[in-house]
């Protein structure tokens, strides 16, 4: 299964006197941490010496990119720096689209394209929609294991997906009446002091795995007491998924 965040982008073009702004004819489709282009343009090409171009967020007003008089100054926020990048040498042509790369959840929005010349204005406004799914792929079915020997519970996501989207991954195993902390995984950093003291130096993620987007769980030394089902619960952004593990312990 994959993990992916997806961005749909309209463009709703705004006709000025001068000359008309352009969009795409329909949505665009990227995934998270992804490249994804912001169209916008113009039927003829405009003189550079009194041209303008703002890119903004439409709900806060957040300059996330300027080309002004023939020069791109360094004025954008912070988080678009290094993210969003004109096609310099389409500009001369009237293409003033925008590249936003390492796609975020938190990109999600309006986004304002203004253009400005000697002869008029115009605009357009492109949306990103976020269409969220965060699905993670594990045991399909309860995995059986003998007592003493070592286990693998499986939970992974898309390879292509970078592992610091991943704010989160925790390991539970849940009971009738308690919910246990198997091992912890915050912010690209594992806590195996944060095991219970049932699991605490029997756990481990394959370390070498985690930039793959594996998450798997090796358990050593199984104890019948180790019944039960396991929980792989994973947060990136404002998403989150689980898969579910049941192990059964044999003699």
């Amino acid at each position: 299964m994959d993990l992916l965040m997806f961005a749909f982008v309209a463009v709703i073009p705004v006709i000025s006197y001068g000359f008309t702004v352009h969009g795409p004819s329909g949505p665009l489709v990227a995934p998270l941490g992804s490249s994804v282009v912001l169209p916008c343009y113009v039927d003829e090409p405009l003189p550079l010496d009194d041209l303008e171009v703002q890119w903004r967020r439409t709900d806060s007003e957040t300059l996330v990119h300027l080309y002004q008089y023939g020069e791109r100054p360094e004025v954008q926020q912070q988080d678009y720096h290094d993210r969003a990048h004109f096609f310099t040498d389409q500009i001369q042509h009237g293409n003033f689209s925008l590249r936003l790369d390492n796609l975020r959840a938190e990109d999600g929005g309006n986004y304002t394209c203004k253009v400005y010349s000697q002869q008029d204005s115009g605009e357009t406004v492109v949306q990103i929609k976020d269409v969220d799914r965060l699905l993670v792929s594990g045991s399909s079915h309860s995995i059986s294991a003998p007592v003493g020997e070592d286990v693998t519970l499986n939970c992974s996501v898309d390879s292509h997906i970078k592992p610091e989207h991943i704010e989160e991954v925790s390991w539970r195993k849940t009971d009738e009446d308690e919910d246990i902390l198997v091992l912890l995984y915050l912010n690209n950093e594992t806590f195996p002091d944060s095991s219970d003291e049932r699991f605490r130096d029997r756990v481990e993620f394959f370390t070498d795995e985690i930039p793959k987007g594996n998450f798997s769980l090796r358990l050593k030394s199984v104890r019948t007491e180790d019944k039960g089902v396991y929980i792989c619960h994973l947060f990136a952004g404002v998403l989150s998924a689980n898969t579910t593990v049941i192990l059964r312990p044999s003699e």
